[in-house]
Order: C-alpha cells, then sequence, then structure tokens
C-alpha cells in the first residue's frame, strides 16, 4: 500500500510556481469557505493574491462581510488579498444593452445561436484582464460544477463561432462591422475580435493544462451525491489534462464518545462509510478532513482561523 499523502494543502502553498487555483464542487459544499480560506493561507507566502468569484450568487461579499464588484478590491483585514465578483455573462450582456436595438437583435441571435460562446467570449474578456494584472497567483471560487466544466471546453466553442461566422461573413458583412464597432474595435472586424479572444483562450488554456502554473482543488461533503459528483469532475478534468491532486471534505462531525446525540452519531457513520471510499479511491490525493462547526464561517478573522485546518489537521476531542 502507498504512503497516505498528508492531510492538509501545504503541498499547494509550497508549490510557488503555481498561477492559477481553482476550487470547484457540488453547491452547497463550502467550496466558497475553502476559496477563501486557501486565499488566506496563499496571502502569508505570496506577494498578492487574486480571489475571484465566478459564481453568479457572489457569495464572497457574505463571506467576508464586503461589498465586492467587477475590479479587484483589497479585502479588510489583510495587506496582499484583493478579491472580485464577476458574472461570466454580463460583460455580454453589457456590451448589447450599449448599441441600438437592430444590431443589439443581430448580434444577440449570433452571439446566443451557439450554446457556450456567450460564456465563452465573456470568459475571454475576463481572462484578458486578470492576465494584464500583476497577481502572484489567482484563486478562483468557480460556479458549482457543470459551469466550471464548460470554460474548459470554451476554446472549441469558439472555434465552432468562427466557423458560423465565416459562413454568414458574406451575406452579414456590413452588420459585422457595426457590430465591432459597438466592441469599440474599429478597425477589427468581428472575426479579428473572435480570433483575438480564441488566442487568448488558447494560450491561458495551454497555462490551465501544466501542473506547474495550475491545479485544481475539489470540495465535497461525505455523502453519495457529493462523491458521485467529485469523481465525474476528476474525470472530466484528467480528461482535459488539467491536474487535481487534493480533495477538501467538509462538514464532516466528530462527535464526543460519551455523547448522548443519536443523529450525530448516525450521520457520523454513514460520513464514515464514504470517506473510507475516498480514501480507497483517492489514494493517491491529499484529502483534507474540515469539521462541521456550530458557528458559521463569515468574516476574515473567522476566516482566518477556519484556514488554518487546512494546512494543520484538525484533531479531534
Amino acid at each position: 500500500m502507498a504512503d497516505v499523502l498528508d492531510p492538509t494543502l501545504q503541498n499547494i502553498i509550497d508549490q510557488e510556481s503555481l498561477r492559477w487555483i481553482f476550487i470547484g464542487g457540488k453547491g452547497g459544499v463550502g467550496k466558497t469557505t475553502t476559496s477563501c480560506s486557501l486565499a488566506t493561507q496563499l496571502s502569508k507566502h505570496r506577494d498578492s493574491v487574486l480571489l475571484i468569484s465566478t459564481d453568479p450568487a457572489h457569495n464572497l461579499s457574505d463571506a467576508f462581510g464586503q461589498k465586492f464588484g467587477k475590479n479587484p478590491q483589497l479585502v479588510n483585514g489583510y495587506t496582499n488579498l484583493f478579491a472580485m465578483e464577476i458574472d461570466p455573462t454580463a460583460s455580454l450582456n453589457e456590451m448589447l444593452e450599449k448599441s441600438d436595438s437592430a444590431v443589439q437583435n443581430q448580434m444577440q441571435d449570433i452571439a446566443f445561436a451557439i450554446p457556450g460562446v456567450d460564456e465563452a467570449m465573456s470568459f475571454a474578456e475576463v481572462m484578458k484582464l486578470v492576465q494584464s494584472m500583476d497577481y502572484s497567483c489567482v484563486v478562483f471560487d468557480t460556479a458549482p460544477t457543470g459551469h466550471t466544466l464548460r470554460f474548459l471546453n470554451f476554446p472549441n466553442v469558439l472555434d465552432k463561432a468562427l466557423g458560423k461566422f465565416s459562413q454568414l461573413g458574406s451575406s452579414l458583412g456590413p452588420m459585422m462591422n457595426s457590430m465591432s464597432g459597438m466592441m469599440g474595435m474599429e478597425n477589427e472586424d468581428i472575426f479579428g475580435k473572435l480570433e483575438g479572444m480564441r488566442k487568448v483562450i488558447q494560450e491561458v488554456n495551454q497555462q490551465f493544462q501544466d501542473p506547474d502554473r495550475t491545479t485544481f482543488v475539489c470540495v465535497c461533503i461525505a455523502e453519495f451525491l457529493s462523491l458521485y459528483e467529485t469523481e465525474r469532475l476528476i474525470q472530466e478534468l484528467t480528461s482535459y489534462n488539467i491536474d487535481t491532486h487534493n480533495i477538501v471534505v467538509n462538514q464532516l462531525l466528530f462527535p464526543k464518545k460519551n455523547g448522548n446525540c443519536e443523529q450525530c452519531q448516525v450521520r457520523s457513520k454513514m460520513q464514515k462509510k464514504y470517506l473510507d471510499q475516498i480514501d480507497e479511491l483517492y489514494e493517491d490525493f491529499h484529502v483534507v478532513k474540515m469539521p462541521l462547526l456550530t458557528g458559521e464561517i463569515r468574516g476574515a478573522d473567522t476566516i482566518k482561523s477556519f484556514s488554518e485546518m487546512l494546512v494543520h489537521p484538525y484533531k479531534p476531542e
């Protein structure tokens, strides 16, 4: 049997070459708490850390008790941790709102005709923005699993979009030019805009597939559906050549030996069954086991305290 790997995320903090760190999993398993906690630990060892939420629910503001928007903002209580919340589809909608109604309708038809092209274009804009910023590393608090996996397919989506636009090009030439003007790129037609986006996304994807630059942390709870979703996520990440070797299991119960909470004992027994499966399935992963606390994890002080358990394993009393 292989040696059990250290049950912490210290390996991520020690790997100084990492630039992109994604936190993902099923909805409601504690991704935002994990993202904030990991970003907190990274901020102790990096010059500057940017935490981005791509989940439209925007939980970062709730977690830190501070309003964040689409521009990076220093998190209260930190000197080098910045946060921003973006809606992946908002930038395209903003573009459409700025245009006149005729062009708006035509562009909307084209942009939304190919599934995912709106998000792909928005994602390219976000990545352009992030690449131009000088942060030591970027932590993504992602939307639930399905949305997260879609961005990995964006280069293919844009390839399809370019193919469609090429077919339509001859008949829609004038409209394409008005669209590119609307996007603030008067000297470049829509093909150039899309080609530029595709290059950005391809370049970013190359970095995403480099284990020295990128890793994905899977977050789950010890229940069947969450474990199933985690396995699906890991298989999908592997098929896209994206490194993943850390799993955070949240909301674990550790009942006191002489306690009289029957529900705690029953749930703990159920969780142990799934924890055993996780240990068996993912023996080459760092599996971090985080306790269910009695209070909410909100505010910088609570997050800082909770984050310590990502690097120093929790020991039940």
